[in-house]
């Protein structure tokens, strides 16, 4: 089965069925695909022909799920990206994939018209929500009638349905290959773990562009004919305010998004009795926001991960059995995992090493980047470059990246280790840990930190504290503090922004 054909199915078993709710307006399954064969029929007459590019640069609004469904009725691959992404950084990804249409909104209009002219493969582009010369009406196309399209044939396993560009942390991004297998495998294996139903009711804030959302909030509620409630941009009063008003059920986020709901002064008690479940992504969970979350709003976060290669869904806390907090779960059915050393070695329950993958769910590949793709599946498996270990139990923990880890003295130091006894300080509402360069010791850790709402505390009473709980070369040498941290569109603290200002600051000072 492909993508449009799940959609297609669900359709036909109820639809009548909401299937998203946008500013308060209802929009059942029978519409949507109505709307999808509207915009197929608009893309075919473009020319979009299968194994075609379509950009898609939208915030969550219903022709994101229009756009990226058409595409996989046509056997186009769609290429989902950040709108806030600068000109330069969308030209690389535009050729680099070779997309042929792009549809975008008014905002962004002069966005695409600046990348343009040095994208020779893009030829149409298309606006919601508005006009322009240069423009073609994409509005036009889902609201007219169009039979259901027929795909035409090609393998599920090994036909891409999108090119999802990873962040780039290192080098330029890369194009990642998901099939229509891949994802739908991923969506299978996440039913039984969040035990969903038809039911069930997304709260969709976490951007659609990004693996997350993309495969928990779109397709995995499209393949059990859920509702999801879209949201265009996060706030927590207003995260809160639709949860209670469409009776929302299940509500992903990233970790930074539960704590800005704790933290954040709300106007009013909100009704979250609907609330059955949150799903915690993206980023490392800090125990001490999860359990003052859960506390507060007497819910349970289902703390779990999946890099971007994985469709992404790995690993996740079981809805019933054991929640180890600090750990993200047992992998989820039909998923393999592994904690390999710099061998390609097993090593023991207990010991660190890396987090492999393998299962269905794992890409492709890198498009255009055979050596990369081969790098990365050595052995069979997928390498995610997490820092990792599991339990006598099976649990997986993540203690950090590998490009994020600091060596003190040639002792390694886990960034989220520090992370999670400053998230513990009674007056810490964020916290991120990089390395500066030390002259004697290599590196040193530096704690960035933001109070919470009329909290006070100083550099001392922040190191004091981490020397009561760290070992002494654990120790952030120096603390900043901030009134925010620069975040990605997923909410994901960019510690990349943060190393490269201490690097400048350093560079300054030798000067």
């Amino acid at each position: 089965m492909n993508l449009f054909e799940m959609l297609l199915q669900t359709t036909q078993r109820n639809p009548d069925q909401t299937a998203l709710i946008f500013r308060d307006k209802p929009i059942s399954y029978g519409q949507l695909l109505g709307a999808v064969s509207g915009v197929a029929k608009g893309f075919k007459e473009l020319g979009v022909e299968k194994g075609d590019r379509v950009a898609i640069l939208l915030p969550n609004v219903p022709q994101f799920v229009m756009a990226y469904y058409a595409c996989q009725a046509l056997g186009a691959i769609a290429v989902p990206a950040n709108p806030l992404l600068k000109p330069d950084e969308l030209r690389y990804i535009y050729n680099d994939a070779g997309v042929k249409a792009a549809v975008t909104i008014p905002l962004l209009a002069d966005v695409l018209r600046a990348v343009k002219p040095q994208v020779p493969s893009l030829q149409h582009m298309l606006m919601v929500g508005g006009e322009a010369p240069d423009f073609l009406p994409f509005d036009a196309l889902w609201q007219q009638q169009a039979p259901v399209p027929t795909p035409p044939e090609f393998n599920p396993r090994e036909h891409p349905a999108v090119f999802l560009y990873t962040s780039g942390t290192t080098g330029f991004p890369k194009g990642c290959m998901l099939s229509h297998r891949n994802l739908i495998a991923n969506c299978e294996s996440c039913v039984p773990v969040l035990e969903m139903s038809p039911q069930d009711k997304f709260l969709t804030v976490l951007p659609l562009f990004h693996a997350f959302a993309g495969t928990v909030c779109m397709h995995l509620s499209i393949h059990v004919g859920c509702c999801s409630t879209l949201l265009e941009r996060f706030s927590p009063d207003g995260a809160l305010e639709a949860i209670e008003k469409h009776l929302c059920t299940i509500f992903p986020a990233v970790p930074t998004m539960f704590a800005a709901i704790l933290h954040f002064p709300l106007p009013r008690e909100y009704d979250l009795s609907s609330l059955r479940v949150c799903v915690s992504g993206g980023a490392p969970m800090p125990v001490a926001v999860m359990e003052a979350f859960e506390k507060r709003f007497n819910v349970v976060i289902l703390e779990g991960d999946g890099p971007t290669e994985c469709s992404p869904v790995t690993a996740v806390n079981p809805l019933k059995g054991v929640r180890k907090p600090g750990s993200i779960g047992l992998p989820i059915p039909g998923v393999e995992m592994k904690i390999f050393d710099d061998n390609d070695k097993e090593v023991p329950v207990g010991d660190l090493g890396e987090i492999v993958v393998r299962g269905e769910n794992v890409m492709l590949g890198y498009y255009n980047q055979p050596e990369a793709t081969a790098e990365a599946m050595r052995s069979g498996w997928y390498h995610t470059g997490d820092i990792g270990k599991v339990d006598e139990d099976g649990y997986f923990y993540i203690v950090d990246r590998k490009k994020d880890m600091i060596i003190v003295g040639g002792l390694n130091v886990y960034p989220r280790e520090v992370e999670e006894v400053l998230h513990t300080h009674p007056a810490v509402a964020e916290a991120a840990v990089v390395g500066e360069y030390d002259e004697l010791r290599g590196e040193e850790p530096v704690a960035y930190v933001v109070l919470k709402p009329g909290a006070e505390a100083t550099e001392r009473d922040i190191i004091r504290y981490c020397r009561q709980r760290l070992a002494n070369f654990k120790v952030p040498r120096r603390v900043i503090f901030r009134e925010s941290l620069p975040k990605s569109a997923t909410g994901k603290i960019l510690k990349r922004l943060l190393r490269k200002e201490v690097e400048q600051e350093q560079g300054a000072g030798a000067g």
